[in-house]
């Protein structure tokens, strides 16, 4: 029975420490305005399960004006707008942060490779966070 809980919280332990070490949500910027009042920040999830935010801040953790994930495709790419019902918003889907689940296998180091590669297709899943705040922004956290 020992032996059974030493291994057990030697398994969590180690794969906890992987994840802290290697963590699966991927970042990469992708656009901002002149001013840096708005941006977009690409994202992908390159590990085994399937992520849900829970939080996004920026600078030194104040709460953007406005957040939102938008899920497109590599064809598609992002759009830079304040108006998530406008008619040009329309193909890309917007969500609350809260709301969205990243799906596996959706790392933007492969998607870029795969547009490189020209195999890149409709069928991929492509995760941009649009940010808006007062401020400049410097920078952005992600929980």
């Amino acid at each position: 029975m020992v032996l059974t809980l030493m291994v057990f919280v030697a398994l969590v332990g180690g794969t906890l420490i992987f994840l802290k070490s290697d963590p699966p949500l991927e970042a990469t910027a992708v656009a901002s305005d002149d001013h840096q009042h708005f941006v977009i920040v690409g994202f992908g999830n390159s590990g085994w399960g399937d992520i849900q935010l829970t939080e996004v801040a920026v600078n030194n953790y104040e709460e953007p004006v406005e957040a939102k994930i938008q899920m497109s495709n590599p064809t598609l790419g992002f759009i830079m707008t304040d108006d998530f019902e406008s008619t040009e918003a329309q193909p890309y889907r917007f969500t609350n942060i809260n709301e969205a689940i990243i799906k596996t296998n959706t790392s933007p180091t492969a998607t870029l490779e795969k547009q490189n590669n020209g195999t890149a297709s409709e069928d991929d899943e492509t995760y941009g966070l649009t940010i808006m705040h007062d401020d400049v922004i410097h920078t952005v956290h992600i929980k």
